[in-house]
């Protein structure tokens, strides 16, 4: 079996572990500096997952914002931007999303098996829509991923994806930005929900990092013991 990629999963939380608040609108948990941070991150990725509610609550472009970044991947003979890769249950996918309408980056969607044909016929020629089973095993994904050519990926969110990766032990490390407010409202989604987790008070996860920028903190965990080489 071809080994899966390097796994990077990347968000930012409130002080309360909150990923957003519940007013329909994107709650902006980093700053510029961080932002900036995570673009660099994005640059020396192969690809970029994100959850397909993500994709419709959130409408992300999911490019890499510097242009002098950009031009060192297409230096180095890469697109301007990772490969944009998404997972669907159902398929319920808007081809006018700026997913799929922005950049010049390959984009995958791993769908599960009964909205294959449904999800293929609504975004013919926006994305390649792959068969990922039911329901979609992230797994069997990183495997394909692996034959497609990513080394590495970073997974952004949301809630749910971050969860299974987590949750499967499917990850090497971990970027966990904290903001320095609360949210304090159980109806907004919080990093991850319930699950058996391979991390506990008898396996702790390591820190690799710890880094003021600005106002935010970030914590960089070891996850597995491919983090130092990755």
């Amino acid at each position: 079996m071809t080994e899966r990629p390097y796994v990077l999963l990347s968000c930012a939380t409130s002080l309360d572990g909150y990923l957003d608040d519940a007013s329909g609108q994107r709650l902006l948990l980093s700053n510029e500096a961080d932002l900036d941070r995570v673009d660099e991150v994005r640059a020396g990725c192969d690809a970029i997952l994100v959850g397909a509610g993500t994709v419709r609550r959130d409408d992300p472009r999911l490019l890499v914002r510097s242009a002098r970044r950009r031009a060192e991947r297409v230096a180095r003979g890469l697109p301007a931007s990772p490969t944009k890769v998404t997972v669907t249950g159902c398929g319920d996918l808007d081809p006018a999303a700026r997913f799929f309408t922005t950049g010049d980056a390959e984009r995958i969607v791993y769908c599960a098996t009964p909205a294959v044909g449904r999800t293929g016929e609504r975004l013919a020629g926006r994305a390649t829509v792959v068969d990922a089973g039911e329901p979609v095993d992230p797994a069997w994904a990183l495997a394909d991923l692996a034959a497609r050519g990513v080394d590495r990926l970073m997974v952004e969110g949301g809630a749910n994806v971050l969860g299974q990766f987590l949750t499967a032990g499917l990850a090497d490390e971990l970027h966990l930005v904290l903001a320095p407010f609360f949210v304090g409202d159980r109806r907004a989604p919080r990093f991850v929900g319930d699950g058996s987790f391979p991390w506990h008070p008898g396996r702790r996860a390591r820190v690799a990092e710890t880094r003021q920028i600005g106002d935010v903190v970030l914590v960089r965990y070891a996850l597995s013991e491919r983090c130092d080489a990755g």
